[in-house]
């Protein structure tokens, strides 16, 4: 049994030194030195005086803590399970062995988890994200297809501890969905989600078909990072779009508010269409749009690499065949592949449960080191 023992040790003194560089690929002394810059303002005599101020630099204190306490309970759980390899070996008990493979086990974890947040390096990657739906051509089936993603993905965050809020659900003709927009509340929400931004394909026999055949659906994911602080970054005139206002509908139940306050703005230059219908009142609704459109319009500009906002002329997407950025297979066999990155798995009902772990880390992996799958 103490070859069991050794073997742990070893393993942990060979992930010694990847524990020890998460510390300066976090930054960690830079965020402790944040951390006392954040709490002298919080001691500072007037920092309640601006509710919305204060409330956002506590909420940053409250993440700086947990990323630090993290780090910290790392290294402490790699003292204790050398200890308790020591102490077995000393004594010759092997009652430990599996409280030291859970420990390892989880260590190990946590590790793989805060080295893929050290990859989230971009600009926006913190912020919340704002994840649309769109059903393809195909009707219900299409439409059905839409509703199971939103699904997935409304389980993926509660998964993960991060809220979503419905800003706008258009439902389908006979089942599904035609629409959604919800906005995914935590940190990180965007650099995690960023790359489910595209065409989803599923292959099923399509149980709206009497026949029983199979059927090829598409649906697009648009996934776009909350930018509210960045406002005056991009300006957005009354002239530049057209609003629309209409009586809230759809599957939303309470969160739908059925008064004539609905919004839908049109981005005259791009075409973007936007929509809200969940607050009570149409200033409400439109401020959310408002905020959404500026977050689309900033990500494009992003990704685009263009000087101006001016610069977008246009932002269609076709929802069809060999534009997909992963394949759902129900029938013949199950089958669920990312055509970038070649991350796949034959558990299709675990990742239509919200199961999207390996397909996000292979995807931040790829970005990292540009190991790109050939389609």
């Amino acid at each position: 049994m103490n070859i069991e023992f050794d073997s742990y040790k070893q393993k942990l003194n060979e992930c010694k030194p990847a524990l020890e560089g998460l510390a300066e690929s976090l930054n960690l002394e830079g965020l402790r030195s944040e951390l006392e810059r954040l709490h002298a303002m919080q001691e500072a005599p007037g920092f309640w005086d601006d509710p919305d101020k204060s409330q956002k630099i506590v909420v940053k204190t409250r993440q700086i803590e947990s990323k630090i306490e993290r780090y910290e309970r790392m290294l402490s759980t790699w003292d204790d399970l050398m200890t308790i390899c020591e102490m077995a070996a000393e004594e010759d008990d092997d009652s430990m062995l599996d409280e030291l493979k859970e420990g390892y086990q989880g260590l190990i974890a946590d590790m793989e988890s805060c080295r893929l947040e050290t990859l989230l390096t971009g600009r926006y990657d913190k912020n919340n994200a704002l994840m649309s739906f769109h059903a393809g051509a195909g009707g219900t089936e299409a439409q059905d297809w839409c509703q199971m993603l939103y699904r997935m993905y409304t389980r993926w965050a509660e998964r993960h501890g991060y809220t979503y809020k419905i800003l706008d659900y258009q439902e389908g003709d006979e089942a599904g969905l035609k629409s959604a927009d919800i906005l995914i509340e935590g940190e990180n929400a965007y650099g995690f989600l960023k790359g489910e931004n595209g065409v989803h394909r599923l292959v099923r026999v399509s149980p709206f078909d009497a026949n029983a055949r199979r059927q090829t659906s598409f649906s697009a994911i648009e996934v776009v990072p909350d930018i509210e602080d960045d406002s005056q970054d991009v300006e957005i005139r009354p002239e530049d779009y057209e609003m629309q206002v209409f009586r809230s509908s759809g599957a939303g139940g309470q969160h739908i508010n059925k008064t004539s306050s609905a919004v839908r703005l049109i981005h005259k230059a791009t075409g973007i269409v936007v929509a809200c219908q969940t607050e009570r009142s149409q200033f409400q609704n439109k401020e959310n749009c408002l905020r959404m459109l500026r977050s689309k319009l900033v990500e494009i500009r992003e990704r685009e690499h263009l000087a101006t906002i001016a610069d977008i002329k246009g932002v269609q997407q076709k929802i069809e065949w060999g534009s997909q950025i992963r394949n759902y297979v129900f029938m013949p066999y199950t089958l669920v592949k990312d055509t970038r990155t070649g991350c796949e798995t034959s558990n299709v009902n675990a990742v239509m449960d919200g199961a999207l772990d390996p397909f996000i880390e292979s995807y931040l992996n790829c970005l990292a080191t540009g190991n790109w799958v050939q389609k």
